[in-house]
């Protein structure tokens, strides 16, 4: 066993040693492994607007529901302030006791200016006294301290803001208190002197983005003697509370899954595939804009469907209603399937959503049964994407997952351009086990389109060229175009008499 191992096994067995105190907010936990080590200090830092108060009256209420004493100890807002953020969520928290320790009317009176002690020789040791006798009377399992901002300036010199902080970790420590503590994150670079003392930092922030919703995400960037899972999780305030996403680690949900082939649909297109497509692997379908990537999409989402299978589809770059229209031309009826449930069409607006919530919606589909999922497209969701490498790893982690469970997803990603050399916003195209590429090209004064299928891991493939149309109720392949050479490039060049290969449309045929 080498350093590493041996580490996580020690972490692992103080995790089963030390009780956990969950905070009750749905994703949080897990995140936490369970939730915080019950008797320490924890610091929940977070940038303005960025929810601190609403997960700590979340972690309050959780505590008083589990039948477990709980206190809010509030120095900046008053308890009204927080009865209306509760009420905001249809939370009742009028047995949750808090304590308001915020400033006072008669304190702005002449009578109560100090002027020969300092404020903060009084003020401070008031305070804190006032902190201890409260929690003596009450006996709480959990205490809520919102927010360390007051103190700080009350303070005013760092090392008595050190000293007085200690002093209340031990004081809560004897009593095997589990304290979080509120503070705001401000740009100062000075050393934080709380973060040191705690056994624990979660920090929250607020993305500004220049169009579009904000976005929020959660670190947890320390528990002394603990596991949790590292890096940026998504999370949104909602009606009811915080709700965190996750990070995908795939390495957790690796299984060995069912690989056989499946159908298409389209007899031609699983000729070319030598039998169709395997389970648990991705396909890329690349192409210009009005190709007919999503028609085809949604062909093999429909045969899954036939199968008695359960499909996923979300799309970003039109609305459900012109999906399902589309489709419906192509004889693809997907209506009965969306009524029964077997079929989960959703709409993203990558302005609104934010990805980490969109890989557990597909999580939580796969967990319901869905065996088929079609992402329509990539370049949708690199919109909500704050750089490009970020969508690169998050696919791979994605694919990774969905191949070991055993689902076929299907992912489209629109290139630009029409003819010529095509370019596309992101390359994944290493990441996908098969590419099908779909492009334009011009023969005998018409535009048409050809498909060919450019890698496939799992098995053989046929390197063909061959023509796609789409008709009123089928979609048809001809027979590979062996008299025309260049149609990658759009315009190619015919090479030989006789047949050309080219399938007649209706038009041809009048």
């Amino acid at each position: 066993m080498d350093a590493a191992q041996a580490q996580t096994a020690s972490d692992s067995e103080s995790d089963l040693r030390s009780p956990r105190v969950a905070f009750g907010v749905l994703g949080l936990d897990d995140v936490l492994h369970g939730g915080l080590p019950a008797g320490h200090l924890y610091l929940l830092e977070g940038t303005p607007g960025a929810g601190k108060t609403t997960i700590a009256l979340q972690f309050a209420l959780t505590i008083h529901q589990k039948g477990q004493r709980s206190l809010y100890i509030t120095l900046s807002e008053s308890r009204q302030e927080l009865l209306d953020v509760a009420a905001s969520h249809g939370w009742n928290v009028d047995q949750v006791p808090v304590f308001e320790l915020t400033p006072q009317e008669d304190s702005l009176r002449a009578e109560h200016q100090y002027s020969v002690f300092n404020p903060e020789d009084v003020e401070l040791n008031e305070l804190t006294d006032l902190i201890s006798r409260k929690v003596a009377e009450v006996q709480p399992n959990v205490v809520v301290i919102d927010s360390l901002s007051e103190l700080r300036l009350l303070a005013r010199d760092s090392f008595r803001y050190r000293r007085q902080m200690l002093a209340l970790k031990s004081f809560f420590e004897e009593r095997k208190c589990t304290v979080l503590l509120i503070d705001n994150r401000t740009g100062d670079q000075r050393e934080p002197t709380v973060h040191s003392i705690v056994h624990g930092v979660l920090c929250l922030e607020v993305l500004q983005r220049e169009y579009g919703s904000e976005r929020r995400r959660l670190r947890v960037q320390k528990i002394r003697g603990s596991t949790f899972r590292e890096g940026f999780h998504d999370y949104r305030i909602t009606t009811g509370g915080l709700v965190v996403h996750p990070r995908l680690v795939a390495a957790e949900h690796r299984h060995s899954a069912d690989n056989t082939l499946i159908k298409t649909g389209i007899v031609e297109l699983d000729a070319m595939l030598k039998g169709g497509i395997r389970r648990g692997t991705s396909t890329l379908m690349l192409g210009a804009a009005g190709v007919g990537k999503s028609s085809l999409s949604s062909r093999f989402a429909c045969t899954a469907l036939e199968r008695g299978e359960s499909a996923a589809i979300y799309i970003f770059d039109e609305s459900a209603q012109v999906y399902l229209d589309r489709s419906t031309g192509l004889g693809i009826d997907l209506e009965p399937y969306l009524a029964s449930g077997k079929l989960h069409l959703q709409q993203i607006d990558p302005a609104e959503v934010p990805p980490g919530e969109l890989i557990n919606e597909i999580r939580d589909r796969v967990s319901l049964g869905a065996t088929v999922i079609v992402i329509d497209s990539l370049n949708g969701w690199l919109k909500a994407m704050p750089g490009e490498q970020y969508l690169q790893l998050q696919m791979h982690e994605l694919l990774t997952y969905l191949g070991s469970q055993g689902v076929a997803t299907f992912l489209i990603l629109a290139q630009q351009g029409v003819m010529g050399p095509m370019q596309t916003e992101v390359d994944i195209s290493y990441l996908a086990d098969a590419i099908i590429l779909l492009r334009y090209f011009e023969a005998l004064g018409d535009i048409r389109k050809a498909i060919s299928i450019f890698k496939r891991r799992s098995g053989p493939h046929e390197s063909t060229i061959r023509e796609l149309q789409f008709h009123p109720g089928r979609i048809a392949i001809g027979e590979p175009l062996k008299s025309f050479q260049g149609v990658l490039t759009g315009v190619p060049t015919y090479v030989e008499s006789g047949n050309s290969n080219l399938m007649l449309t209706d038009a041809d045929k009048q």
